[in-house]
Protein backbone atom coordinates (compact mmCIF):
# COMPACT_ATOMS: atom_id res chain seq x y z
CA UNK A 1 0.00 0.00 0.00
CA UNK A 2 1.22 3.11 -0.87
CA UNK A 3 1.96 5.81 1.79
CA UNK A 4 -0.79 8.39 0.62
CA UNK A 5 -3.72 6.05 -0.31
CA UNK A 6 -5.58 7.97 1.80
CA UNK A 7 -6.26 10.87 3.70
CA UNK A 8 -5.24 10.50 7.41
CA UNK A 9 -7.70 9.24 9.67
CA UNK A 10 -9.84 8.41 6.74
CA UNK A 11 -12.20 5.01 7.91
CA UNK A 12 -11.75 2.43 5.67
CA UNK A 13 -13.61 -0.65 4.50
CA UNK A 14 -10.98 -3.93 3.60
CA UNK A 15 -13.13 -6.01 1.61
CA UNK A 16 -11.77 -9.65 0.59
CA UNK A 17 -13.00 -13.09 -1.08
CA UNK A 18 -12.34 -15.44 1.84
CA UNK A 19 -11.60 -15.43 5.86
CA UNK A 20 -9.97 -18.30 6.97
CA UNK A 21 -7.49 -17.99 9.85
CA UNK A 22 -7.49 -14.11 9.61
CA UNK A 23 -3.70 -13.50 8.98
CA UNK A 24 -3.96 -11.74 5.94
CA UNK A 25 -6.81 -9.64 6.85
CA UNK A 26 -4.96 -9.00 10.00
CA UNK A 27 -2.10 -7.56 7.83
CA UNK A 28 -4.28 -5.28 6.01
CA UNK A 29 -5.61 -3.60 8.71
CA UNK A 30 -1.99 -3.48 10.17
CA UNK A 31 -0.72 -1.49 6.88
CA UNK A 32 -4.26 0.80 6.87
CA UNK A 33 -3.48 1.48 10.59
CA UNK A 34 0.46 2.31 10.27
CA UNK A 35 -0.79 4.92 7.11
CA UNK A 36 -2.98 6.69 9.32
CA UNK A 37 -6.40 5.37 8.59
CA UNK A 38 -8.82 3.80 10.94
CA UNK A 39 -10.59 0.04 10.29
CA UNK A 40 -14.11 0.64 9.95
CA UNK A 41 -14.64 -3.26 9.20
CA UNK A 42 -13.24 -6.07 7.18
CA UNK A 43 -15.64 -7.97 4.64
CA UNK A 44 -15.62 -11.43 2.90
CA UNK A 45 -17.53 -13.42 1.04
CA UNK A 46 -16.88 -16.98 2.33
CA UNK A 47 -15.64 -17.27 5.77
CA UNK A 48 -14.77 -20.79 6.68
CA UNK A 49 -15.94 -21.00 10.37
CA UNK A 50 -13.79 -23.96 12.00
CA UNK A 51 -10.36 -22.01 11.35
CA UNK A 52 -11.69 -19.20 13.48
CA UNK A 53 -10.35 -16.15 11.67
CA UNK A 54 -13.36 -14.37 13.19
CA UNK A 55 -12.20 -14.56 16.52
CA UNK A 56 -8.88 -13.59 15.83
CA UNK A 57 -10.06 -10.53 13.77
CA UNK A 58 -12.44 -9.59 16.55
CA UNK A 59 -10.20 -10.14 19.58
CA UNK A 60 -8.54 -6.63 17.77
CA UNK A 61 -11.65 -4.49 18.21
CA UNK A 62 -11.94 -5.45 14.56
CA UNK A 63 -15.70 -5.77 13.13
CA UNK A 64 -16.16 -8.27 10.67
CA UNK A 65 -19.25 -8.98 7.79
CA UNK A 66 -19.38 -12.05 5.77
CA UNK A 67 -21.72 -13.06 3.28
CA UNK A 68 -21.50 -17.10 3.26
CA UNK A 69 -20.31 -19.25 5.95
CA UNK A 70 -19.37 -23.11 5.73
CA UNK A 71 -18.67 -24.87 8.75
CA UNK A 72 -17.27 -27.95 7.44
CA UNK A 73 -14.84 -29.16 4.96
Amino acid sequence: MHEDSFPKDSNILIIDDLLATGGSATAACNLVKKAGGKVAAVAFVIELDPLKGRQKLESQGIKVVSMLHYNTF
